[in-house]
């Protein structure tokens, strides 16, 4: 399963519905770091630890892929009040067994 850094604006029910699902979860703000830090210092984090991020923060973190696409993996979202379906669509679009080094996953909300 995943090793995953949760940013900020990930819901924990998201964080805790993917964690039942069997992967290994972290809150960015229990990083060395603590809360509130910058984005940048969140991938950093997430690398240190060999975490991929997953966050809300699409724009952000696409930006930084470009910059620094030597990382551990990112995967953005867009919000959607189904915290277990997006649990399921993240845990749907991670590659099974494979590693997402320097990957950007994106996972939407369906249209309704």
């Amino acid at each position: 399963m995943a090793r995953l850094m949760a940013d900020e604006n990930v819901p924990l029910q998201v964080i805790e519905a993917l964690r039942l699902l069997g992967h290994d979860v972290v809150l960015a703000g229990e990083s060395r770091q603590g809360s509130g830090a910058p984005d940048s210092v969140v991938l950093s984090e997430a690398c240190l630890d060999q975490r991929a991020v997953l966050t809300l923060d699409r724009r952000d973190f696409i930006q930084l892929h470009r910059q620094q696409p030597d990382h551990e993996g990112i995967i953005v979202c867009t919000f959607d009040p189904d915290f277990v379906g997006q649990a399921a669509r993240i845990h749907a679009a991670l590659p099974s067994g494979g590693p997402l080094r320097g990957t950007l996953l994106r996972v939407n909300r369906p249209p309704r």
